[in-house]
């Protein structure tokens, strides 16, 4: 036997080993079913990754622990939902941040525009010891924070018109999440910010009561966007993540095996819907630029970056050190 194939053989053995002891950690529980929500479609990351969360907990829990999925806000917005967790009447759910940072306000550092250069800058800072500390904060509001998926880099549309530089913005009535650095970056830009919850803005914008709004490009194909909004920019002007988190009384009833399992669960989902996410970006633009959307690819980010910078000077405080030490952690 060849070395690949012992080292092959041994790792079947390990991972076997492993497998059955997780299986007999289960054998006594009796089972659970959790009920996790959000707020966007099927064809969303979201629901990629709550999808194969729910595998990875069946397979790994031996069926000790099911998850039962309720997407199209069908429980409620995410302050909703969140709320829920809290108080025991939802389980758990796949939130994008902002709304997070109602909860706990340091976790909106994350949102400063333009602050991560890319994906990978963000998941090094995420995955590392500055958002582990953030999960752990969630606890003192009675929420258990398991692991950051992604909503993704944030871009504008809207039915008016092109948009190249924050002049074009100018009066523009753009929804935003219920969350002040989003109202206060695009108020910097000169759009007339309007924060709202997701479900509200989708009938503002076929009603015509708000001009625009802003999603990474996985939200606006998924929800057809283009039938309201004629214009993109692929401004990239925030990194958004998501998380998966739980309520502290779901969270306290289940025993440290089902715990550990339900930890690594969900950042081995949450990895996976980033790399869906990567993935189906160009398609999804492609689609969008066929079904008729106008889009920026190159807009003057500089310029935008310049008109931002007071959302710096009014935050960067409020965070404590956070700001300062992603941005040490980013050179």
């Amino acid at each position: 036997m060849n070395r690949f194939a012992r080292s092959t053989l041994a790792l079947g053995i390990s991972l076997a080993l492993v497998s059955a002891a997780q299986a007999a950690d289960f054998e006594d529980m009796d089972p659970v079913t959790l009920r996790l929500a959000h707020v966007v479609n099927e064809q969303d990351g979201f629901h990629i990754a709550a999808v194969k969360f729910q595998e990875l907990v069946a397979e790994r829990t031996d069926g000790a622990v099911t998850i039962d999925l309720y997407p199209n806000a069908s429980l409620g917005d995410e302050r909703t939902l969140l709320e829920g967790m809290q108080i025991g009447t939802v389980d758990m759910g796949v939130i994008t941040n902002g709304p997070v940072a109602n909860f706990v306000e340091e976790m909106a550092v994350f949102e400063l525009p333009f602050l991560f250069p890319s994906p990978e800058a963000a998941y090094a800072v995420l995955d590392g010891e500055i958002g582990q500390e953030l999960l752990d904060k969630l606890a003192d509001v009675n929420l258990k924070g398991l692991a950051y998926a992604e909503r993704g880099f944030r871009n504008l549309t809207n039915s008016e018109r092109p948009v190249t530089s924050p002049e074009d913005i100018d009066g523009l009535r753009i929804r935003v999440m219920e969350n002040p650095v989003y109202t206060d970056t695009f108020r910097e830009l000169g759009a007339n910010a309007i924060p709202m919850a997701w479900t509200e803005a989708l009938t503002a914008m076929q009603q015509g009561t708000i001009d625009g709004q802003e999603n990474p490009v996985n939200v606006i194909h998924s929800f057809k966007l283009y039938e309201t909004q004629e214009h993109m920019t692929l401004s990239r002007h925030t990194y958004a993540p998501a998380l998966f988190v739980m309520g502290m009384p779901a969270w306290s009833q289940l025993p440290d095996a089902a715990q550990e399992v339900l930890v690594e669960a969900a950042r081995e989902a949450a990895e996976h819907e980033r790399r869906m996410n990567a993935e189906m970006e160009a398609e999804q633009l492609d689609e969008l630029r066929d079904a008729g959307m106008e889009i920026v690819e190159e807009p003057d980010l500089e310029a935008f970056q310049a008109a931002v910078e007071p959302v710096y000077e009014k935050y960067g405080d409020q965070f404590g050190d956070y700001l300062t030490r992603i941005r040490a952690a980013l050179q």
